[in-house]
């Protein structure tokens, strides 16, 4: 399977898909991973082919914050991992009180392959919002990308307490189950994320659900494009 190397290809998605209680935070760039979420469901091509952005600008935001949050999505929007992060971190100095921005932060480490310090700064944006579900995904992304399965599950277990309905990280937690060989238990969480996606017209997530279930249930390994 190649859910490891996948996994490592990780982007936010926009951050009007994203709340803190409902789902869309994380998205992997193939088909499947898509689905899953960073992440970190949001991936180098979303499903939607919608632009990506690293952070959203709010009517709150002082010019100096939203000219930090401009450049941090102009550098990575260029491919330039390195100045995007130097953009957080410079933020995160004025602003070390942000979770958001240690979430983010997570984020871009993630696509450059330092999975312990984005698992840090995702602990960060729990430590200063506890019900920070993404980031419990998030981290569940890292660890899945290194197979440490286990470590993944308790991850997004607890996303799933924070938020039952989290679409992302229920299917997140399928293809980890899938992994330790839990068949029937991934096959019950895959079937309440498509539910999930279906009562929120999520057409291509429920397209995509949906064949990971085929897959699962023809005793195929579900594959990531």
């Amino acid at each position: 399977m190649k859910l490891k190397s996948q996994l490592k290809s990780v982007f936010v998605q926009p951050l009007s898909c994203m709340t803190l209680s409902i789902i869309t935070a994380i998205g992997i760039s193939s088909s499947v991973l898509a689905v899953t979420g960073i992440s970190v469901h949001s991936p180098e091509q979303s499903v939607e082919r919608q632009p990506q952005k690293l952070a959203q600008l709010s009517n709150t935001d002082t010019p100096e914050r939203s000219q930090l949050l401009q450049q941090a999505n102009a550098l990575y929007n260029q491919g330039d991992l390195t100045g995007a992060e130097d953009n957080l971190r410079k933020f995160i100095k004025k602003s070390p009180e942000d979770p958001f921005a240690h979430f983010q932060l997570g984020n871009v480490l993630f696509r450059q392959n330092k999975s312990e310090e984005a698992i840090s700064s995702y602990r960060e944006a729990i430590r200063l919002q506890p019900k920070y579900g993404i980031a419990y995904n998030a981290i569940g992304m890292v660890y899945a990308s290194q197979s440490r399965w286990e470590e993944a599950i308790t991850e997004y277990q607890k996303a799933l307490e924070i938020n039952p309905n989290y679409g992302e990280a229920l299917t997140n937690f399928a293809l980890a189950l899938w992994q330790t060989n839990k068949r029937d238990e991934a096959l019950s969480s895959l079937e309440k994320a498509l539910n999930i996606f279906k009562a929120q017209n999520r057409g291509e997530k429920v397209k995509q659900v949906e064949r990971i279930l085929r897959e699962i249930k023809t005793g195929d390994q579900p594959s990531l494009s």
